[in-house]
């Protein structure tokens, strides 16, 4: 006998405002007890001394919440000058202490110049990549260092937003794989005085921004699990970046059973993905066969019902 899932069937996607201090994994477990959802997941982690924006999805979403692991993101920072940590944050232990240089903001800007673009990063110690199966944060905790190769990420921009004798803020968007702790690293290698961050708070990830974002507070003073899930998002807002195809009855009827079906012709080449649609329902993912064909890829579980 089939073992029921406990919670409720909630479908769809949370901006949450991670708190500080909160790992990734807490703020999504305590966000599925709020909503008492049966399934839920994230769409990539924050560092506990993060916060912002965390797109949480339920149910039916997870099913697609792959397609944000690619995306852009936006963070704002502030960068401290003079103090290098193990961690590259301020939970980390000092390990260098340098003389802060007189750097005016054109000083600054100069450097900055030299890391926007397609760049090479060392990723961190301190982070959740794996070797030989452990993390390597777990490593690093056991005083164990290991090689790392570089990797190429892309900082599209860096805007300096204020400075301060030894301190600055940033605003950076990058593309997924950025650490900024490292980012940070880097520019305080490049002004001479190295650098850690005090601060990270991501403004935007994909298609999401801070707007709308709820925050445990807001959430816990919500009446009820209806006013709960009204501020949820649908879950196609997680593929809205895909071309829309819209199917007839009897081609919704194959697809959810998992057949191939005709449609008309629909512009797309062999091979591309759309998102499917019977009137408003959003009904999943299909791959393209041919000029009037095309195929189940990922599909809702309510789309056959």
């Amino acid at each position: 006998m089939a073992r029921r899932r406990r919670g409720l069937p909630v479908n769809g996607v949370l901006l949450l405002d991670k708190p500080a201090g909160a790992s990734s994994n807490h703020a999504l477990q305590r966000a599925r007890r709020l909503f008492q959802a049966q399934k839920a997941g994230h769409t990539g982690t924050l560092d506990p001394m993060a916060t912002g924006l965390l797109p949480v999805c339920f149910g039916e979403a997870t099913k697609f919440s792959a397609h944000l692991l690619e995306a852009d993101k936006v963070y704002r920072t502030r960068v401290e000058l003079g103090v290098v940590t193990d961690s590259g944050d301020a939970e980390g232990a000092v390990i260098e202490r340098h003389a802060v240089p007189r750097l005016t903001e054109a000083d600054i800007e100069g450097v900055l110049t030299r890391f926007r673009g397609e760049i090479e990063q060392v990723p961190p110690m301190y982070s959740a990549l794996k070797h030989q199966g452990r993390k390597l944060y777990e490593l690093a905790r056991e005083g164990k260092s290991i090689e790392r190769a570089a990797r190429r990420v892309t900082v599209y921009d860096a805007r300096l937003l204020a400075s301060e004798a030894e301190a600055f803020e940033l605003e950076v968007r990058v593309s997924k794989g950025t650490y900024i702790r490292t980012l940070a690293e880097d520019i305080g290698r490049a002004l001479g005085c190295g650098a850690h961050i005090s601060a990270l708070r991501r403004l935007a990830t994909g298609p999401f921004t801070s707007d709308g974002m709820q925050d445990f507070a807001a959430l816990e003073t919500l009446a009820d699990q209806a006013a709960r899930e009204a501020v949820l998002l649908p879950v196609d807002v997680l593929v809205d970046h895909l071309p829309r195809l819209d199917v007839d009855a009897e081609a919704a009827g194959r697809l959810t059973h998992g057949q191939s079906a005709r449609v008309e012709p629909c512009g797309l080449a062999e091979g591309e993905t759309a998102r499917l649609y019977r009137g408003e329902a959003f009904l999943g993912l299909a791959t393209v066969t041919g000029p009037q064909e095309v195929a189940p890829k990922r599909l809702l579980s309510t789309a056959a019902e």
